[in-house]
């Protein structure tokens, strides 16, 4: 997405701050303004644009308020359009909250900070083109997927290209990569784009588990092979015949049971445990490990000549970290599965989320990224899974490497989201105190529903009992002062 002319449509009735933004945002934007908010002459507008900018500064009429809100309202009822930005004046909430109500992505402040606008605007249109791009990816489209790979950072697209190429090759696969990258789910795009997919893919770890149960998983049993051996058993191989066996954490292999393997590999045929009767098999190999096979090699834990034979053609994923790239791509399918799972309407992630996201280094890679964002899907009741759904860890501040740190020119204490945070209960706690701590008074000073009111309170952890201990205390002063 670098180098591309992002294309704002801006709708205002200040044609001088339409001017005015359209110079400041440079030639990385390109900025057309209009006040018509009829959904039906906007049509054809909203098609070419990628983010919608809707003015809803107390300065403009009141019509021209309430009529931006309306089209918001109307444009959530498509099925697609760009994401939207409100530019809001900073000591006048309730246009904002409503503006949240009605789906905004996000919001700046007026007079609104150049630097700061750029970033939102970039980050709006990023997490809108991942969506779109995971909808292609699952209609028609093959560039950006393997199966159940999805990827479109430049490792990923190199990765695809060659599982393609030598899948239909019959030789041996070493996959290799850190835990949670996905080895398994790229053995099984191989198994099923070769010659073998009519018969089964077969699935073992070898990690942590005793020789001795290894070898019996693999090679299997006759009746009477050891005590408790009361019928005989087809191991791994067998099942495996005519298809792929996939071992994962190779690494872990015995030394003992290496040799064993190496027979199979060159020979195609072996004896069940405790049995004399040599059986024969047809198998593709497909092995991953964590571990630095060379090193262990070297140090005399795993034999060179099965290494050899192993690494036949070697591939590898690369961590989650190093093509951040794919995170809002593999961030939303994980969402649209938890969501379908969990039978809830969350949709999208907010910007504020979705940096969280990018920013965090997963040492657990694409494994912990779903984990995380199943997680966040259980504990969000709305549209957007907000930061506050993520783990706290993941709630610090982290600076992005390429984006301006002096926004406001002032260093912060907080992190922006921090800073959302402590606003937002800050003002509710305020406007509560003024109201008698009546809830459906505070929602309509505020200028929101009831019951969006009630999903603040919950997602800002306001206790009721919070609620009284600040309605009891006297000293007790809101950092925005008293609510008018």
């Amino acid at each position: 997405m670098q180098g591309q002319i992002i294309k704002i449509w801006f709708l205002t009735e200040d044609t001088g701050l339409a001017d005015a933004i359209a110079r400041a945002l440079g030639d990385c934007f390109e900025t057309n303004a209009s006040s018509e908010l009829r959904i039906d002459l906007l049509n054809e507008r909203l098609a070419s644009s990628h983010v919608l900018l809707i003015d809803l500064r107390t300065s403009n009429s009141q019509d021209f308020g309430e009529a931006a809100l309306r089209l918001m309202g109307e444009l959530n009822g498509l099925r697609s359009h760009p994401p939207i930005v409100v530019l809001c004046d900073e000591e006048h909430r309730g246009p904002f909250l409503r503006a949240v109500e009605y789906g905004a992505d996000d919001s700046i402040t007026n007079p609104p900070n150049i630097n700061e606008l750029r970033i939102i605007l970039r980050r709006v249109h990023r997490l809108y083109a991942s969506e779109q791009e995971l909808q292609r990816l699952r209609g028609n489209g093959t560039a950006g997927r393997l199966h159940q790979l999805i990827g479109n950072s430049a490792p990923m697209q190199e990765l695809f290209a060659m599982a393609r190429k030598i899948a239909t090759c019959d030789v041996s696969v070493l996959i290799t990569g850190e835990t949670g990258t996905g080895k398994e789910l790229l053995a099984r795009a191989i198994h099923q784009l070769s010659g073998r997919n009519s018969a089964p893919l077969v699935a073992f770890s070898c990690a942590n588990l005793p020789e001795t149960l290894v070898e019996d998983e693999l090679f299997g049993h006759e009746k009477g092979a050891f005590t408790g051996a009361l019928t005989t058993r087809c191991g791994r191989l067998e099942a495996a015949d005519q298809g792929t066996l996939f071992l994962d954490e190779i690494g872990d292999l015995g030394i003992g049971l290496q040799p064993k393997l190496l027979r199979v590999l060159q020979e195609r045929r072996f004896e069940r445990l405790g049995g004399n009767k040599t059986i024969n098999v047809d198998i593709r190999l497909v092995c991953a490990t964590h571990r630095n096979l060379d090193e262990m090699v070297q140090q005399g834990k795993f034999r060179d000549d099965l290494y050899y034979r192993l690494n036949v053609v070697q591939m590898h994923l690369p961590p989650l970290r190093e093509r951040r790239d794919d995170i809002p791509l593999l961030a939303q399918q994980f969402l649209q599965q938890a969501a379908q799972q969990f039978q809830k309407s969350t949709r999208h992630f907010s910007p504020l989320a979705m940096n969280a996201l990018e920013d965090y280094n997963w040492p657990g890679n694409v494994r912990e990224l779903g984990n995380v964002v199943q997680r966040a899907v259980a504990f969000c009741d709305d549209e957007a899974v907000d930061v506050y759904h993520l783990p706290e860890f993941m709630r610090g501040v982290r600076e992005k490497p390429g984006l301006p740190t002096d926004v406001d020119n002032l260093p912060m204490s907080h992190s922006y989201e921090e800073e959302v945070r402590r606003f937002k209960r800050g003002l509710i706690l305020n406007t509560l105190q003024q109201c008698g701590w009546r809830k459906s008074e505070c929602a309509r000073t505020l200028g929101v529903a009831r019951g969006y009111l009630h999903r603040l309170i919950n997602q800002l952890g306001i206790q009721d009992r919070e609620i009284s201990v600040k309605g009891q205390n006297s000293d007790y002063k809101s950092p925005l002062g008293p609510v008018m």
